[in-house]
């Protein structure tokens, strides 16, 4: 077979649909290298920052890794504005859908509610609320998401910054894709992991690769 048998999918039968899983699981496999090659895209966002849209990623993913980051982590940073070409009002949450099937829930969560939690570093200055983060008060991965953006997020936006390139963060990219979607023991609900590894963290600080 070179092409499914049916033209609507009510008739179609099991040899075609064996075929289609054979092709998706296929395709579902090279997701990290589209997405690595979506976040080059990035250079072509938003401007007006001092640095470009990847430029800010791969800082952010820079800042976590020298902080000790483990692999979920490191992928979340790199990838958490992923969205900014095709979902600029709600790039959050469209990060956190691909993500999802693939990294812890705490890192998910994260990274769908930065975008509150960046809104105090600028709301006021634009009459908007800086304090949207605390309608998640109380919540398990709060201060997370806080030292997630304090410490990755809003700080990578500096030009003389010693960031490594996006080829350093493949091997993390294609990992966390090559893993089973959903699998319970990578999804870890309800468990917290430190952003940062203070041992990790210091065979790291000022290491270039």
């Amino acid at each position: 077979m070179k092409t499914v048998k049916f033209t609507a999918m009510k008739d179609g039968d099991r040899e075609d649909y064996a075929f289609l899983t054979e092709h998706e699981i296929d395709y579902a496999a090279r997701t990290g290298e589209r997405l690595l090659d979506a976040l080059v895209q990035l250079d072509e966002g938003l401007s007006g920052y001092k640095i470009t849209r990847l430029g800010h990623s791969l800082q952010a993913a820079t800042r976590a890794w020298r902080d000790g980051a483990d692999t979920d982590w490191i992928a979340c940073a790199l990838l958490h504005d992923i969205g900014d070409i095709h979902a600029p009002y709600n790039h959050d949450e469209y990060a956190a859908a691909i993500l999802k099937p693939f990294v812890r829930e705490q890192c998910t969560w994260v990274v769908e509610k930065h975008g509150d939690f960046q809104r105090l570093y600028y709301a006021h200055h634009l009459g908007g609320n800086p304090h949207a983060r605390e309608r998640f008060a109380g919540h398990a991965y709060f201060d997370d998401c806080d030292q997630f953006c304090e410490r990755w997020d809003q700080s990578s936006f500096d030009p003389d910054y010693e960031t490594l390139p996006i080829d350093f963060f493949r091997p993390f990219v294609l990992e966390v894709f090559a893993r089973k979607a959903y699998d319970p023991s990578v999804i870890l609900a309800g468990e917290r992991v430190p952003l940062i590894d203070p041992a990790t963290a210091r065979t790291r600080t000022g290491a270039s690769a």
